[in-house]
């Protein structure tokens, strides 16, 4: 406990001697959350990055996050605490693959998940969050055939509330897939009154059962409101700590994972690769820094300002 404290002293003179901010994602581990400046989801952290003042931004979360406020902030340094957080979505739409994919449809707007490299990012006509996907499909004219990636799940999603039939990428979240819909349904059985609130990165069975779906912030916004005390959360676990901290009255219980999930409910593993000590390091030693080449970021920039605008 006194090695913690020490390091969270460390991090605050740090953060004040060098202008820096530390944004982290809900999904980082308690005590990154407790330190950082703001903790959002991927919209609220974009838009925070975009409009901060500060030299150096600290970006806990996963690696294309961080690009992402790169991306905004050629001005500034970005550090990251582990260069190796990275994110199944991403990883599973590589560039090269992807350029080859949209060859074959010249006439599809590309719209992709903010989950995704600045290459693919290069490649797109728009970027969306979970928070704002449907405002920015249904931005575009109904007549305009679209391609959404990578999710799959977030895509099928977004047909179904939004009448189109985009084509989607095949690509899906790990974490929000790891949710078992049986074990969900026996849970539910045991508290009758509880709502769930699901992730639209989760699977149709999910989906299909749960009482809100929203993004990670829209999820927070609803429990928050609701009249209703016991709450079934799929989503990674991380969310859990601003929920009880914010909503201690509240009974918050995570959606169950399956049997070949490492913990009984469902975390991200890319997420929890960062910790204070490393958030420390960093921060001392300003590296991992990330970088980007100024042609590619002017190209990934622009379907980010499209976003951002709507």
């Amino acid at each position: 406990m006194r090695s913690q404290l020490d390091t969270i002293e460390k991090i605050n003179a740090l953060r004040k001697s060098k202008n820096a901010v530390i944004l982290a994602h809900y999904y980082q581990e308690e005590a990154i959350q407790d330190i950082a400046d703001f903790v959002g989801d991927s919209l609220e952290l974009a838009k925070k990055a975009a409009e901060t003042s500060a030299d150096i931004i600290v970006f806990a979360g996963v690696y294309f996050m961080a690009e992402t406020a790169k991306i905004l902030n050629s001005d500034k340094k970005v550090l990251v605490p582990d260069l190796n957080a990275g994110c199944s979505l991403a990883d599973g739409c590589p560039a090269t693959d992807f350029a080859a994919f949209l060859k074959n449809y010249p006439q599809h707007k590309v719209v992709t998940y903010i989950n995704t490299s600045a290459e693919v990012k290069a490649l797109s006509d728009y970027v969306c969050t979970s928070s704002n996907a449907e405002k920015v499909i249904n931005a575009i004219p109904k007549e305009q055939p679209i391609i959404f990636a990578p999710d799959k799940n977030l895509g099928a999603y977004l047909n179904k509330v939004t009448g189109r039939n985009m084509l989607l990428w095949d690509g899906s979240c790990i974490v929000h897939e790891a949710f078992s819909i049986d074990k969900l349904i026996e849970l539910h059985l045991e508290y009758p009154t509880a709502k769930i609130v699901a992730h639209p990165e989760s699977e149709d069975p999910i989906l299909r059962v749960a009482h809100c779906i929203g993004s990670t912030s829209q999820m927070l916004q609803y429990i928050r409101n609701s009249e209703d005390e016991t709450f079934i959360v799929a989503t990674e676990a991380g969310i859990l700590h601003q929920l009880k901290k914010q909503l201690p009255y509240k009974t918050l219980i995570p959606a169950p994972a399956r049997e070949d999930n490492s913990c009984a409910c469902s975390e991200c593993a890319f997420m929890k690769m960062n910790t204070l000590e490393k958030l420390y390091r960093c921060l001392r030693d300003e590296t991992p820094e990330v970088t980007i080449d100024e042609i590619l970021r002017l190209k990934a920039i622009k379907p980010i300002e499209q976003m951002l605008a709507l």
